[in-house]
């Protein structure tokens, strides 16, 4: 028994130097995924999957010419936040105020801006800006040309694009369709556009209400680089060790070594051994040099269960350990390993929610991650790292990792041959 640990050890030491002595692995585990995670982090940082909903979004109110300022604006401060939002005089645009205030309600920050000053703050990052045409000459006021019958089509510009771009022009429309409403009510009253009207139909008790209750609070799914670094971790384990650590086996074995082996003292099963501990000690390497470099360059939070990250990143590892192991025993030739390896991890982490969050993908995909080992290795970093939740959420996934593990260590060493 201590000869064949001694000789799995000997043979685990060899394989692990060999494999750490190769340029593609030491790029894909060393350099690669400090440069995945800034890239795909960064942009992904942005992509308004869950948009904070207690945080206003500004927006500019593009008006053909300039309101009255009711206090100074103190120009230093950012744009959006409260402090900065320009205090005007709109007595004399009650449609305006109006509109504020239904824009307001569609958590909206608004802010009157004139076509000028609009025009030179457009290029923020998050601009967004509902424009009205130029008001008629024979009208000082919008509220003055609409009592007048002149027809109003303001048009939304949002420098975003995608689902943020459409939650925009929804909560637009929502807030003009109900502005809208206010006036035809006014106008089947024969009342004037004035603010004291707006006010007192907004205190009216309304005739239809709606009874609603809550479902519950929806978890924000992770961004930016709280997805791309564990994502990138499980990604890379298993593209390394199904590439490095399943085609050196074959070359091993294309060459004559297993042969020579046979013949030596070295039992299969030290051999078998040796060769799964250098593959898991070549993953231990990978996912800790990850972590660390998460923690270091991007302040990455791994949350509270941090022992519970640490076991799952090591049945992970064991996992593609066992994998590598037994493709080998599968493929016959290089080839054939690489398109295996490069094809399967591809799908494996673009359906297992390595690339995006598997929270915002339809409902089907997320019962297909469900069942496979990339879907539980981040269902359960996600769990553990972004929704802060106990060991107990993540025992099921602990347990088909391991589960699988060990399936795929049996039927490597079964189908396991010298040649």
């Amino acid at each position: 028994m201590k000869r064949a640990l001694r000789d799995a050890l000997f043979l685990a030491r060899f394989d692990l130097k060999y494999l750490l002595r190769q340029r593609e692995t030491l790029m894909w585990t060393f350099l690669m995924p400090g440069l995945f995670f800034y890239f795909i982090g960064t942009v992904t940082g942005g992509a308004g999957f869950a948009p904070d909903p207690t945080r206003p979004s500004p927006i500019d109110v593009e008006l053909p010419y300039t309101l009255p300022t009711l206090a100074p604006v103190n120009a230093t401060e950012s744009a959006g936040s409260p402090e900065s939002v320009p205090q005007v005089d709109l007595s004399a645009e009650p449609l305006l105020a109006a509109l504020q205030a239904r824009l307001e309600a569609q958590n909206f920050s608004v802010r009157f801006t004139d076509r000028e000053t609009s025009t030179e703050t457009a290029q923020g990052a998050a601009a967004k800006r509902l424009v009205w045409p130029p008001l008629p000459p024979e009208h000082a006021t919008w509220s003055a040309a609409l009592a007048a019958g002149v027809a109003v089509q303001p048009r939304l510009v949002a420098n975003r694009a995608g689902n943020a771009a459409s939650l925009d022009q929804l909560r637009v429309n929502q807030a003009l369709a109900a502005l809208l409403l206010d006036l035809t009510v006014l106008d089947l009253r024969e009342t004037p556009l004035e603010a004291h009207a707006f006010e007192a139909l907004a205190q009216e008790p309304r005739a239809l209400h709606l009874n609603q209750h809550s479902a519950g609070q929806r978890p924000a799914p992770p961004l930016g680089f709280e997805q791309t670094i564990p994502g990138t971790m499980i990604m890379f384990t298993l593209l390394i060790l199904l590439t490095g650590g399943s085609i050196l086996l074959i070359q091993e074995r294309r060459a004559g070594l297993f042969r020579r082996l046979a013949s030596s003292p070295i039992s299969i099963g030290a051999l078998l051994v040796g060769k799964w501990i250098a593959r898991m000690g070549l993953a231990v390497i990978q996912l800790a040099f990850s972590m660390v470099l998460g923690v270091v360059l991007f302040d990455m939070d791994w949350g509270p269960a941090l022992g519970a990250v640490c076991v799952l990143l090591l049945l992970w590892g064991a996992f593609c350990a066992s994998l590598s192991l037994y493709l080998s025993t599968v493929a016959r030739t290089e080839g054939q390993m690489t398109g295996m390896a490069i094809i399967g991890s591809m799908m494996l982490a673009a359906l297992g929610g390595c690339w995006w969050p598997i929270e915002i993908t339809p409902g089907w995909m997320q019962d297909l991650a469900g069942c496979l080992p990339t879907g539980w290795a981040m269902g359960a970093m996600h769990n553990l790292v972004h929704f802060g939740q106990g060991v107990e959420s993540v025992l099921g996934y602990f347990a088909a990792l391991a589960g699988a593990t060990i399936l795929l260590l049996f039927l490597g060493t079964r189908r396991f041959r010298y040649e």
